[in-house]
C-alpha cells in the first residue's frame, strides 16, 4: 500500500473510521506581540487505546516524527496544555513573538504500534507587530475625522482598545472597535495619537501626530515703532495670522488700494500723505482673513508760525491790544509761549496774548511753539504807540528844516563874501 507523506492525511485516511478525529476552534489566529495565545481543540480516538499521549507541535513535515512543543528551545517556559476529560486539549502560548508565526497541530500516539494521529493541517498563528494609527491624509476643522488602530491581521480575540493623546488616557464611546471617531474637528484635536489594546497600554503604537487644518484666524497688525510716527522716520506693518498650513499669501491694503504683498510693508520716509488706515489680507488653503484697521499718523514739529495783532490800525496810549499766534502743526500746538524781545522771562502761555499798551510794554513780540515733537518761533511783531510815531515824525521834520536853513544861511553869507562863485 502506498503512503501519503502527510501524518494527517494518511493516518485519517488509515484510521479516521475507526474513530481518530482533532477539530479545531479556529484555522487562523491573529494575536498581538507580547500577548498570549489559546489555541483551542477537541479530539477523539478509538476506545480500548493504551498509553495514550497528546502534544501540540508545530511545522509538521514529512517523514519526521513532530517534536513535543515542551521541549523545544524558546518554547519549554512558555508553553501550558490543558486536557480536559470532555476530550479538550488547548495550547496556551505565553509572550507571543514574530518568530512563532507557524502552524500549530495535535499530535496522539500511544504505546500500540501503528496507532497514532495527527491533527493535520492545524492552526496558523499570525502576530502582528506594533499597532499602528492611521489618520486621514487630510483633515480640516469642522470636519468629522476617523482614526483608525492598524493591525498587520484582524486580531481573532475580541479586543478592547484605547487612545491616548499627549501622552493621556482618552475616554471613548466605542472601545470595542479600532477607531476613534472625532465627530467635529476643532483645532486643539491636533495632538500625538496612540492606541493599544486593554491589558497591554505598556505596548501602545508610536505616537502620530494629527494635523488640523483651518483659515487664518486671529489676524493681527503692529506697527514699529510703536510711538509717535514721525515725519521723515522709517515704518513698518508686520501683519500676523494663525493658520495651518501656514498663511502663503499676504496682501496690503490702504483704505482700499493695494499697496503691497509681503509679511511686512514698510514706507522709509513717511510723510503726512502717507497717513491713513491700513489693513492685511492673509490667505491660505483653507480660506481668507482680514485683519483689523490700523491708522497711521504721522506727527512732525510744527511747520509754520505767524503773529497777527488787533486791532491793526493805530495803537493809543493806553488801549488794550491782542497778539494771536497761528501755527500748522500735527499733532496740534500744546505749548504757546510769548516772549518780548530783549528779555528773557515769557510774558504769556496762551494762543493769544492781551495788554495794555504804555511806554513800557510796546516793543516786538514774539512767539514760540511746542506739539512734542519740535518748537519753531515766529518772525517779531513790533507794537507801537501811534503817538510816539507822531512825535518821531514831527522831530524828524524839524531835524531837516534846521538843517535846511542852517545850509540856506551859509549859502547867503559865501555869496557876499564870493560873489564870483555864484
Amino acid at each position: 500500500m502506498t503512503k501519503i507523506f502527510l501524518f494527517g492525511i494518511w493516518e485519517k485516511w488509515a484510521f479516521g473510521e475507526r474513530g481518530w478525529s482533532v477539530k479545531y476552534k479556529h484555522s487562523n489566529i491573529c494575536a498581538l506581540k507580547g500577548s498570549s495565545v489559546f489555541i483551542h481543540s477537541n479530539y477523539t480516538h478509538p476506545s480500548g487505546l493504551t498509553g495514550v499521549k497528546k502534544f501540540w507541535a508545530k511545522n509538521p513535515s514529512n517523514g519526521v516524527e513532530p517534536t513535543d512543543l515542551t521541549t523545544v528551545p524558546g518554547y519549554t517556559d512558555r508553553v501550558q496544555y490543558s486536557d480536559n476529560e470532555n476530550q479538550t486539549f488547548d495550547l496556551h502560548l505565553q509572550t507571543v513573538n514574530k518568530s512563532d508565526e507557524h502552524m500549530y497541530c495535535v499530535r496522539i500516539t500511544t504505546n500500540q504500534k501503528g496507532e497514532r494521529y495527527l491533527g493535520y493541517p492545524g492552526v496558523m498563528l499570525r502576530v502582528t507587530g506594533q499597532l499602528m494609527v492611521v489618520v486621514p491624509e487630510r483633515v480640516s476643522e469642522g470636519n468629522a475625522t476617523l482614526l483608525t488602530c492598524a493591525t498587520t491581521c484582524n486580531l481573532t480575540e475580541k479586543a478592547t482598545f484605547t487612545w491616548f493623546k499627549n501622552g493621556r488616557l482618552l475616554q471613548t464611546n466605542n472601545q470595542d472597535l479600532n477607531t476613534l471617531y472625532i465627530q467635529s474637528t476643532r483645532i486643539d484635536d491636533a495632538a500625538r495619537y496612540c492606541c493599544a489594546v486593554k491589558g497591554y497600554e505598556h505596548r501602545c503604537s508610536p505616537e502620530v501626530f494629527l494635523n488640523v487644518r483651518y483659515p487664518p484666524k486671529n489676524v493681527s497688525v503692529s506697527i514699529s515703532p510703536s510711538g509717535g510716527i514721525v515725519e521723515g522716520s522709517s515704518v513698518t506693518l508686520t501683519c500676523r495670522g494663525d493658520a495651518y498650513p501656514p498663511v502663503q499669501n499676504y496682501t496690503w491694503f490702504k483704505v482700499k488700494a493695494m499697496v503691497g504683498q509681503d509679511s511686512t510693508f514698510t514706507i522709509s520716509k513717511i510723510s503726512p500723505e502717507d497717513s491713513g488706515e491700513y489693513k492685511c489680507k492673509c490667505i491660505n488653503a483653507e480660506g481668507v482673513r482680514y485683519s483689523a484697521v490700523v491708522t497711521l499718523k504721522v506727527v512732525a514739529p510744527p511747520k509754520s508760525v505767524s503773529v497777527s495783532i488787533s486791532p491793526s490800525g493805530g495803537i493809543v496810549e493806553g488801549s488794550s491790544v491782542n497778539l494771536t499766534c497761528s501755527s500748522d502743526a500735527n499733532p496740534p500746538v500744546q505749548i504757546h509761549t510769548w516772549f518780548k524781545e530783549g528779555e528773557t522771562s515769557p510774558v504769556g502761555f496762551e494762543s493769544d496774548f492781551s495788554f495794555i499798551v504804555n511806554d513800557t510794554t510796546s516793543g516786538r513780540y514774539f512767539c514760540e511753539v511746542q506739539n512734542g515733537h519740535g518748537s519753531l518761533r515766529s518772525a517779531l511783531m513790533p507794537v507801537v504807540l501811534m503817538g510816539k510815531i507822531f512825535l518821531l515824525s514831527n522831530w524828524v521834520a524839524t531835524i531837516k528844516q534846521t538843517l535846511s536853513n542852517s545850509i540856506a544861511t551859509t549859502n547867503v553869507a559865501n555869496a557876499v563874501q564870493n560873489p564870483s562863485n555864484y
